[in-house]
């Protein structure tokens, strides 16, 4: 895919299947993933792979930290929980690494690490593949960053659900660039 097209029309899908990237792709989004912004070179990322019996495993772990949020929740919900990693073949959980650095704010760390996402979305999707990625109260739940064996310095900058689209593309919507791009003078 030409690199433009790529770049301007990605979009997100939300029914995904199998098949998954193969390893040797999986190399590649990761590679796409390494040429993300970095300042200072710190390399503020890493990259959990969830797949097969993993899913189910982040599901379980999913209703729990649901649970612990609301006590109150019954079984139907929390079998939606448990649904949520089962939309696709393959889930990258995209992990900041923060670094108490003299001259590389935590800001830019996060940023880099969610442009390493975006590179793999992008990379995915030049592949022939699609994905969408997800964040909600799981992403920023500490009994599922405990679960996925995050570190004190480390967050979920958002879980990436990559497989082979299902159905066709949502249109996307027209974007008026007069509407966010304004001469500074």
């Amino acid at each position: 895919m030409e690199a433009l097209s790529l770049l301007t029309t990605r979009n997100s899908a939300a029914k995904l299947a199998a098949p998954g990237p193969s390893d040797s792709e999986l190399a590649e989004l990761f590679a796409a993933a390494s040429r993300a912004p970095d300042h200072g070179r710190l390399r503020p990322w890493r990259f959990l792979l969830i797949r097969d019996n993993g899913l189910s495993a982040l599901g379980d772990l999913f209703a729990e930290a649901a649970l612990r949020r609301e006590p109150t929740l019954g079984e139907p919900e929390l079998a939606r929980f448990r649904q949520q990693p089962l939309r696709a073949p393959l889930i990258i959980v995209v992990v900041a690494c923060l670094q108490n650095h003299p001259k590389i704010p935590l800001i830019e760390q996060q940023l880099s690490a969610g442009c390493a996402a975006h590179g793999m979305l992008l990379a995915a999707e030049a592949l022939g593949y699609a994905g969408i990625w997800r964040t909600g109260a799981n992403a920023f739940d500490a009994h599922v960053m405990a679960g996925l064996g995050l570190s004190a310095n480390e967050e979920v900058s958002g879980f990436l659900y990559i497989g082979s689209r299902e159905g066709r593309a949502k249109p996307l919507p027209e974007i008026a660039m007069a509407d966010y791009v304004k001469d500074w003078r």
